[in-house]
């Protein structure tokens, strides 16, 4: 079976998503973050990153939730175009567009809006800036495809899928996907889909920490708290 170490960031629901999609039997381990888990020498031999999601498939460890994606796909022959399809291409690129892309801008204006120390408008700006453009250009896709990769649901949308829920958090506008209306269509059809409901229900199978107090902070961002390089 499965373990699938997790929280409920968007990287983390991206895999839940496909475990419930795909029907496979896992073990959720929890990796509370915000207490430091992800810190543990247990955790760090599986992933050297230190970083949520991560499985242990038998006597095989994939971290990074993309490479999962792209792992259980392959392992299960679900959700991605056969091999030697054209449309293969395509799935490699929109999934690293969102890995390279979509993921960490959205990460970092969240981050230099409620997290970093001080003030820093250039970074809040930038990064806002380039999340919004890169939701931009999934939006566009979404307006010519019903998917991500066109009449097909893959590991594509379910990668989108999980950072488009925190959307209007990380940019700071519940108003948001008025600005994206293909994204929202997107959006209301994968929550209404059984597997992600089921995957959304994990919350309920930890106490997962919700305070950003000093502990949560120095578990998140310990460079914050880190001496200046000498």
């Amino acid at each position: 079976m499965i373990r699938f170490f997790y929280n409920m960031a968007p990287n983390p629901m991206k895999v839940a998503l496909f475990l419930e999609e795909a029907g496979l039997g896992y073990e959720a381990v929890a990796i509370d973050t915000r207490r430091g888990d992800q810190h543990s020498a247990a955790f760090r031999a599986i992933n050297p990153n230190g970083k949520v999601p991560a499985i242990v498939d038998g006597d095989t460890v994939v971290f990074d939730s993309n490479a999962i994606l792209l792992y259980l796909a392959e392992k299960t022959g679900q959700f991605l175009p056969p091999a030697g399809d054209a449309s293969r291409g395509a799935l490699l690129s929109w999934l690293l567009f969102v890995a390279s892309g979509v993921g960490p801008f959205s990460g970092q204006a969240v981050h230099f809006r409620k997290f970093a120390p001080g003030e820093n408008p250039y970074a809040l700006k930038r990064y806002d800036y380039e999340a919004r453009r890169h939701w931009g250009i999934v939006e566009e896709r979404l307006a010519r495809h019903r998917w991500m990769l066109g009449d097909d649901y893959t590991i594509v949308d379910m990668a989108v899928w999980g950072w488009g829920s925190r959307l209007h958090y990380m940019l700071a506008d519940e108003a948001i996907m008025a600005r994206y209306p293909n994204l929202d269509r997107l959006m209301r059809e994968i929550d209404a889909r059984p597997a992600a409901q089921r995957a959304k229900a994990l919350e309920r199978r930890h106490p997962f920490k919700v305070e950003f107090d000093e502990e949560a902070m120095r578990a998140l961002y310990p460079q914050i708290y880190a001496p200046d390089p000498a």
